[in-house]
Parts: C-alpha cells; sequence; structure tokens
C-alpha cells in the first residue's frame, strides 16, 4: 500500500513537472514573440481592427536618425522642420498642433515613443505612446487646466477647448498609463468603443503580413485592399493618366487584386533614414511571383498620374516573392520625398 501511494504522487509530481515545464515554453515562446515583434507590429496590435488605414510615425527613431534632442518650443520645431525635410513625418497627424500638445496634453514628438493614426469608415483614432519619462499626472493636470471635462467613462472631452476645434482628432482623449498610451479620436463614442477593445482581435492577415514585411520603419501607411484599389491606384487619375496606365500595363503583363499594401522608409543599422520598401499581399505565391515581375516592369517606367518617371524619384532594388506577399525596394533619388509622393497615389504598380 505504501508503495503504491508512492507511486501515485511521483506520478503526480511528474505529471505537474510536465506542466510546468510546458508552461513554462509556452510563456518563453510568447515572450519570444511579443521581444521579435517591431514597434509597428505591437501598435498594430492595439489599433482598432477594421481600419482600412494605418499611418504611422516612430518619433523616438526619428529623433535618433536627426540626431535632435532634448524638449521645448526649439527643440519640438527642429524636430518637425528635419522631419519634413527628410521626408520621415508624412503620416503624422500632430505635426501642425504642436502647441495645442504642448499646451493642453503636456508631451509633444520630443517626448513621444510613436503615433499611430487609424482611420475606417466608422472612425478615426490617433494613439501615442509617450515615453517612460512623461507623467500621466501631469498629462492630466494638463487636460484639466485646458478646459478639458471627465473623464467620464474613460473619455476626456475637450470639444469646447480653444485650439482643439481646429485639430479635431485631439478633441477627445482617453488615457492607458499601463500601456503608456494616450488615445484620442474626434468622437466621444468610437473613442470608447477603441479604448475598450485595445488589442482585442487580430489585424486581417493580408495586413499582418504586409507590415510583417517592412521590419520596423521610421514612418509607414499600411492600406487594407479595398482601399489600395479604391485611393491609391489608378482609379482617381485623370482619363488621360488612366489611359496611359492602362497601355502600361498591358505591356507588363498580368497584375491582380492588391489585398493589403504597406509603403515604409526603412532605417540603416546605425539608425538613419533608410531605403522605402513596398510590400503588396495577393491571394497565394503563385499571383505573388506574376506580380512581382509585373510590378517591377511599372515601377520601372513611365508614372502616369504622378508625372514624370518613377527613376526620376528612386532607383529599383530588389523585388521578391516572399510567401504570398511582394516586395520591392526603392532608393530615393537626391533627397526625392519618395514616401509622402508615392504613398497617396495615384500610384500606377499598386494597380489593381
Amino acid at each position: 500500500m505504501a508503495g503504491g501511494r508512492v507511486r501515485v504522487r511521483l506520478v503526480a509530481s511528474t505529471v505537474a513537472l510536465v506542466v510546468v515545464v510546458v508552461l513554462v515554453a509556452v510563456l518563453g515562446v510568447h515572450a519570444w514573440h511579443d521581444a521579435h515583434r517591431s514597434d509597428l507590429q505591437q501598435a498594430l496590435d492595439l489599433a482598432p481592427k477594421d481600419a482600412s488605414r494605418y499611418s504611422w510615425t516612430d518619433w523616438a527613431g526619428v529623433r535618433t536618425a536627426l540626431g535632435v534632442s532634448g524638449t521645448g518650443q526649439a527643440a519640438d520645431e527642429a524636430l518637425v522642420d528635419k522631419g519634413y525635410d527628410a521626408d520621415l513625418t508624412p503620416g503624422s497627424s500632430i505635426t501642425t498642433s504642436i502647441d495645442t500638445l504642448r499646451s493642453a496634453f503636456g508631451f509633444t514628438p520630443a517626448t513621444m515613443s510613436w503615433e499611430l493614426l487609424t482611420q475606417s469608415t466608422t472612425g478615426a483614432a490617433l494613439l501615442m505612446k509617450v515615453s517612460d519619462a512623461v507623467s500621466f499626472d501631469t498629462i492630466r493636470a494638463h487636460l484639466t487646466s485646458a478646459g478639458f471635462a471627465g473623464p467620464q467613462d474613460g473619455v476626456w472631452d475637450g470639444s469646447a477647448v480653444n485650439g482643439t476645434g481646429a485639430v479635431p482628432i485631439l478633441q477627445y482623449a482617453a488615457l492607458d498609463p499601463s500601456r503608456h498610451l494616450v488615445v484620442t479620436s474626434d468622437d466621444a463614442g468610437f473613442l470608447a468603443d477603441v479604448v475598450g477593445h485595445l488589442g482585442d482581435g487580430s489585424l486581417p492577415a493580408p495586413l499582418g503580413q504586409v507590415a510583417g514585411q517592412v521590419g520596423d520603419p521610421l514612418s509607414a501607411e499600411l492600406y487594407d485592399g479595398d482601399y489600395t484599389c479604391s485611393h491609391l491606384a489608378m482609379a482617381n487619375a485623370d482619363a488621360t493618366d488612366q489611359a496611359q496606365g492602362d497601355q502600361l500595363i498591358a505591356q507588363a503583363g498580368k497584375v491582380n487584386p492588391v489585398l493589403g499594401f504597406a509603403m515604409a522608409r526603412s532605417r540603416t543599422a546605425g539608425g538613419k533614414p533608410g531605403d522605402v520598401r513596398v510590400a503588396m499581399a495577393f491571394a497565394d505565391h503563385d499571383q505573388a511571383v506574376t506580380n512581382a515581375t509585373t510590378r517591377a516592369k511599372l515601377a520601372s517606367g513611365d508614372a502616369p498620374g504622378q508625372g514624370g518617371s518613377f527613376l526620376d524619384r528612386f532607383t529599383l532594388g530588389e523585388v521578391a516573392a516572399r510567401g504570398s506577399v511582394v516586395t520591392m525596394d526603392l532608393r530615393p533619388i537626391d533627397g526625392s520625398p519618395v514616401l509622402s509622393d508615392l504613398s497617396t497615389g495615384p500610384l500606377l504598380f499598386a494597380t489593381c
């Protein structure tokens, strides 16, 4: 009997040990996964999953790339001006709102880690991660002093605050100190829903795929397939440019619908601005292989809708089919603002 009891206890202990080992292994995998996700991917994890457009600016990376440090008005102006000149901030929604941020929120891009603007058919939300040095007590004090009411249901109402009327996306605010996150919107109800579901769900596969292929960028634009095909591609070009585009596409070969699109300014190992990478998701690898050839041809000639030639703007580097995603590396020529110039369309090589 005693031996039996010992045997049972040993088996139970072994099972417990196995469970613990498996649990540690699973937690280790999750920790490794989180540690190897870019800041962009981690921000997208928090963003509304029904957005059709995401605009990303890594302010900490931009400060490093430009060699701008310090705080205060002079540092803010230098950061914004140099960022614009270097084509590192075309996706930012706050470069013209620095004074409002400073007075009403108590922080600016000089003390932010990143921003992500999301836009969908139901609303827009701006996610801003502030640095660890920023106190949320200070943010609350600034909101109160500026005239924000609340918070009610977690939302501060600044719709009557002088200055926010000109910056609708900053009219309503919610704070998440645990994530060092400030989320704003022009709609209180939409904002409450966004902050109530931070991190819920998963990003649609095509957007997740293109985000994974642009690395850890300084600035980026990401679009779902519907937005790409209706806003970025040749549909918005005038009739003459559309006719020229149709002729160039016929010469280049077969194209398939783009399911997800990203255009991002990369950084070098030393943190300096690098190439612009384009990533386009397709239905499968076969389509990606076909479109890698077609899109490379389209990116190597005339740019109807943009004017001139693409090769006046960039040197086309590697074009590759990576699974169901096509990546294209574009090296700007003579400081050409490739990201801000091309990410708003119409863009021939993103045609659907």
